[in-house]
């Protein structure tokens, strides 16, 4: 793989300094406890991660596809011959952004389905706590964990990991762009050929001073320059002040990028231009990647659409939400039969009319008798099938008790989950708010956004909402939170903040379906319209919170475990949804919250954000500034 690029190593009489992975993989084990990465790792480095998938051990013989995802980007290798023990020798460079996410998933297909490949074993790898180990050898043996449970292994991988010395990139770089313009291949640059590549890289202030730049690299004065004094120059003299204003091979503008993403894009824009990368790119996850030849003509007929926002969610065959853990995006599983009849009930005027004139009452009666059927003895048959179907959404090893223990479906669907599968952060700080529900989240610092960017129901408000008795001033431009979970989910609520629980309301109304192809639809309004309970906590950080637990297709019931002058503590259960999807609402005061800026820039893109109970979702902006003072008689001098 030509490892060698990515360490330090210049012969020579002087001791060189220590390399860009040394002084890394330093700083990552200062900044690391046992065991684990710290936060501050992961912010305050960017680079070039150059990853290999090289092999896998199965445990029966296929034709495998395997898959590398990073943040809103996946990248496939072909297919292999009919083995166990298949052989890909596949790599690709992929950008560590700062802040950015360092999390990879490399995910195993079988491929011998004609519509679409099946999933057998997956690997999370964190790209930053790889870099850290000490070890020169670049070549790691991971388990691949199946999508069921990751108790269970159903495999091996091997990869090969490491990251490029930011300088050597640039060098690189540097010497694969100059041969572009070396006319003669003499594997020098005359004057001329020097201005060509200057002028290439759109920076006026460099075009005005290029003779100068010439002579600064033509140490020996023999008026021609080696493509190393060249690259050495351009590298020592981005540090100072780039020369590069626009991507030669693109045309984008690099100046709102500092300087060593700019140097990895030209790496990264230049490695796809001329084909050096051998994996597939331009896919948005691991299931786009992996589809067979039925979904690709699909999309070539127009049939389907598969991308990120709102339009994939209102009105395409495919809603991709982001995971906020890793920050890659994942495709939420759901019956494409399912999906074109919700298309067209909510998204056309013909479905407006079947609602106008007694889809309400349809779905009623639908959500009832499902409701009892879920309840039945025989239900208990519908749990392994369920599981196959969102065998890569569901942690078996999470859920307290064994699949056996429960008789029916709904006992299966209330399912409570072990102690440690969801931890509370900053549990002993009531400034800190939590997310309400494993769920797919949208939050908007004021109610108006939240019509601008998502729902877009003809008749939604506040007041529409809570009921005229529970809705105030204070809540009507307040900040809005909706936690909508979907059927794979643990449908167990829980409280965002501490406080006492004032008051409980319910509204009784339709069950319309809580799916995004619903809530942008213009024809109906779902959250006003369907069946909820608003209770009304009252706190000391936020001021009162309303919480908003809103039946949906199929949850006709919904459970609190809680009752009014109940003091509660943040991550408490609050309650729990029967059979179905079904969403819940918080909307917090004016100016009373600070909702975590990632959570809010997703959904200014209409990108929902996969979250699980307890997660951190902001801080109260009502904390008393002003620590109190010590007591004058506790106070002593000393002399």
């Amino acid at each position: 793989m030509g490892n060698e690029s990515s360490r330090a190593g210049s012969g020579g009489g002087e001791a060189p300094e220590p390399s860009f992975l040394s002084r890394f993989r330093r700083r990552l084990h200062r900044r690391r406890s046992p065991g684990s990465l710290t936060v501050g790792a992961a912010l305050d480095f960017a680079g070039i991660a150059r990853i290999e998938i090289i092999s896998a051990e199965m445990q029966f013989k296929d034709r495998w596809l395997a898959c590398l995802s990073l943040g809103e980007r996946t990248y496939k290798t072909v297919i292999s011959d009919q083995t166990d023990k298949p052989e890909w020798k596949s790599e690709k460079k992929v950008l560590l952004e700062k802040h950015g996410p360092h999390i990879a998933r490399i995910s195993v297909f079988e491929t011998n389905r004609l519509s679409k490949n099946n999933l057998v074993g997956y690997c999370e790898i964190d790209l930053l706590e790889v870099l850290s180990k000490d070890s020169e050898d670049n070549i790691e043996v991971i388990h691949l964990l199946d999508p069921c449970s990751s108790d269970k292994t159903v495999g091996s991988l091997t990869i090969s990991c490491y990251v490029e010395d930011p300088i050597e990139t640039e060098k690189s770089f540097a010497r694969r762009v100059l041969a572009v313009v070396d006319y003669n291949e003499d594997g020098k640059l005359s004057y001329s050929e020097f201005s060509d590549l200057i002028n290439a890289f759109g920076n006026r202030v460099a075009a005005r001073k290029k003779e100068e730049l010439f002579n600064q690299a033509d140490k020996n004065g023999d008026g021609v320059v080696d493509m190393n004094e060249l690259a050495t120059l351009l590298a020592v003299q981005q540090e100072k002040e780039s020369l590069i204003s626009s991507c030669p091979v693109c045309g984008e503008t690099l100046e709102k990028l500092n300087r060593i993403n700019a140097v990895i894009h030209l790496t990264l824009c230049f490695d796809e231009g001329t084909g050096n990368q051998i994996m597939t790119g331009g896919f948005l996850t691991d299931k786009q990647a992996s589809y067979g030849w039925m979904f690709k003509l699909s999309e070539w007929a127009h049939f389907s659409s598969y991308d990120v926002g709102l339009n994939s969610g209102s009105s395409a065959s495919h809603i991709l939400v982001i995971d906020r853990r890793t920050k890659r995006l994942v495709e939420e599983l759901i019956d494409g039969k399912i999906v074109m009849s919700m298309r067209a009930i909510y998204q056309s005027k013909v479905g407006l009319i079947l609602i106008d004139t007694g889809a309400k009452e349809i779905l009623q009666s639908l959500s009832e008798k499902q409701g009892r059927r879920m309840n039945s003895l025989e239900s208990a048959k519908d749990i392994p099938k369920f599981l196959e179907f969102f065998k890569d959404q569901i942690r078996l090893d999470e859920i307290k008790y064994p699949i056996e223990h429960f008789k029916t479906f709904n006992e299966f669907f209330i399912r409570e989950l072990k102690p440690w599968a969801r931890p509370i952060a900053h549990e002993e700080d009531d400034n800190i708010a939590v997310c309400a529900a494993d769920s797919r989240l949208m939050a908007f610092k004021s109610v108006d956004d939240s019509l601008r960017l998502w729902i877009k129901g003809r008749k939604f408000s506040i007041q529409g909402l809570l009921g005229v008795d529970l809705s105030s001033q204070a809540f009507m431009h307040g900040s809005l939170v909706i936690f909508r979970l979907a059927p794979q989910d643990y449908h167990r609520f829980h409280l965002p903040v501490s406080g006492v629980i004032e008051s409980f309301l319910e509204i009784p109304g339709c069950l319309y379906t809580v799916n995004p192809i619903a809530v942008n639809s213009k024809y109906c309004n779902v959250f006003t319209e369907n069946k909820r309970t608003v209770s009304i906590i009252s706190t000391k950080e936020f001021g009162k919170v309303a919480f908003v637990a809103i039946g949906a297709t199929m949850v006709g019931s919904m459970t609190f475990v809680r009752k009014q002058g109940d003091y509660v503590h943040k991550g408490d259960e609050f309650g729990y949804f029967e059979f179905g999807g079904s969403t819940v609402i918080c909307i917090f005061e004016k100016d009373a919250i600070q909702i975590d800026e990632d959570l809010v820039a997703n959904s200014e893109r209409s990108l929902e954000t996969l979250v699980s109970v307890g997660m951190k979702l902001g801080s109260s902006t009502r904390k008393e500034a002003k620590e109190e003072l010590p007591s004058l008689e506790k106070c002593s001098i000393e002399a």
